[in-house]
């Protein structure tokens, strides 16, 4: 029974071999791959997130942050795959998660402020854009157009200072205080 096993293993094993175009599907001619080499879980992700196949890189991310233990990179990365895959309460644990171990990783700032907007707390996204803008140094386009619209948006949305003065705060006794909208 073993040594049937063992032939069809080594008949599947052979199946597998190249073709004689030496074609590979990353492009590179005769590469050998060792099967004893680790693939960097992250950089598989990001292939796939580049490919649309959001649910495979999530699952990419989380083999690689099972291998090496959770990273900056690992929790921001399983955090963008969540928002790409409209899971924004994940994406934001996630997100907030790899802000705990690195404050200013800008791509996790970017990437929060951006499930702030479709939470429509525009003032914390407009915060977080802020902060990647400025720690990037204003090269990267997206998080200046992510920082326009949240602006934008935070001024149009009536929450900004000057409509913030119609507002008295009365005392009702006890410490009880009443926040009226005056005219």
């Amino acid at each position: 029974m073993i040594k049937i096993v063992c032939v069809a293993a080594l008949l599947a094993l052979a199946a597998c071999q190249p073709t004689s175009s030496n074609f590979t599907p990353d492009g590179l001619a005769g590469r050998a791959v060792d099967p004893g080499d680790d693939v960097d879980g992250l950089l598989v992700g990001h292939r796939l997130m580049a490919a649309g196949e959001f649910e495979l890189a999530l699952r990419a991310y989380y083999r690689s942050m099972a291998q090496q233990g959770p990273s900056v990179d690992a929790l921001s990365a399983i955090g963008s795959a969540n928002l790409r895959l409209g899971r924004l309460g994940q994406a934001e644990q996630m997100l907030s998660r790899a802000l705990d171990l690195d404050a200013e990783f800008v791509p996790a700032l970017n990437n929060l402020g951006v499930v702030k907007v479709e939470h429509g707390d525009w003032g914390q996204a407009a915060h977080l854009f802020r902060n990647a803008f400025a720690l990037d140094s204003g090269r990267s386009e997206e998080i200046r157009q992510n920082l326009r619209l949240a602006l934008a948006n935070l001024h149009d949305s009536g929450y900004t200072e000057e409509n913030n003065n119609n507002f008295a705060l009365v005392r009702r006794g006890n410490g009880r205080f009443l926040l009226l909208a005056t005219p």
